[in-house]
């Protein structure tokens, strides 16, 4: 079996790149000799998986959601209309919460041997349209756990700029930091072209899998593989209420909060002004987004698991 690992050596704070050689052991002690690509660049990971897909009969993200993301977006690029190539993951970022939530195990050991196993399971994944993107031109992105608009990725913004903290610490100093900062949007909604919003409001998360963030509960009945993703939508609210309903997030009961709307769908479309940030996974892919579509790809991920 041919296996090629894209291995972020920058995930989990820069510590990810210590575990080459045990993830080297790891697959060795399963039979795969596997051919390792150590990633220097942000995007550098699509791009490897994009022509590994056509080379190899498994790829592999050793790293953390945002590797996932990066290799994700490779391999369905790769695949047009067919299902992607097998897909394995080695967890060893920060939050990890595809590989907890699915859940795949953390240890590398046995994260190999599901990878020898070759057992696939589909998931769906995502596909996001963003007019302007990152470089200010339309472009096509993909997602297998969470994308948002508005506060979310604010959070993600903010998450960039802290250098001396990590892990949960982080995530929660960038979520006051963004509550400081938020201001509402005006947005038309469409959620599968029958319910429609069109006001000021402050979030909508699109979840594929329930976890965001390492913490975050976002859509804690959402699963993988069932055919929808699920949104959460927050219309404009004072900011006190935002505080009451934030400590909801991490037990997922702010779905039942008043002011949360909470769906499932196949399809959004939005418009925006001012343009909103817009993240995937971890990964800014917009700054000031305008218009907006997603569309859910059923099963189009050949997920290595148990």
């Amino acid at each position: 079996m041919r296996v090629k690992v894209i291995l972020n050596p920058y995930a989990n704070r820069w510590h990810a790149g210590e575990k080459l050689e045990l993830v080297q052991a790891a697959l060795t002690a399963v039979n795969i000799q596997p051919d390792i690509h150590l990633t220097q660049a942000a995007g550098e990971g699509t791009a490897v998986a994009r022509q590994a897909a056509a080379e190899y009969d498994v790829v592999v993200a050793a790293g953390g959601d945002g590797t996932i993301n990066e290799v994700i977006n490779g391999l369905i690029q790769a695949a047009g209309e067919n299902q992607t190539v097998p897909f394995g993951v080695l967890p060893i970022g920060t939050a990890n919460d595809l590989a907890d939530t699915l859940p795949l195990p953390r240890d590398l050991s046995q994260a190999a041997q599901i990878i020898a196993d070759g057992h696939i399971r589909p998931i769906d994944a995502v596909r996001v349209s963003v007019n302007p993107g990152a470089d200010g031109r339309d472009i096509v992105h993909y997602f297998v756990n969470n994308c948002a608009i508005g506060m979310e990725p604010l959070v993600t913004l903010e998450n960039t700029k802290i250098k001396r903290l990590s892990g949960n610490a982080r995530y929660f100093v960038s979520l006051v930091r963004a509550l400081v900062k938020l201001r509402a949007w005006q947005m038309a909604i469409h959620f599968d072209e029958a319910k429609t919003f069109n006001g000021p409001a402050i979030l909508l998360s699109v979840c594929n899998g329930p976890r965001t963030g390492g913490i975050f509960q976002m859509a804690p009945g959402a699963l993988f593989d069932d055919g929808d993703f699920d949104y959460i939508f927050a219309p404009d609210m004072p900011k006190r209420t935002v505080l009451a309903i934030l400590p909801r997030l991490f037990k997922g009961t702010h779905i039942q909060h008043p002011r949360v709307q909470h769906g499932r769908a196949h399809t959004i479309t939005i418009t925006c002004q001012p343009g909103t940030p817009i993240h995937a996974d971890g990964e800014l892919i917009a700054a000031a987004a305008t218009e907006i579509v997603y569309e859910l790809l059923p099963g189009k991920v050949k997920l290595l698991a148990p």
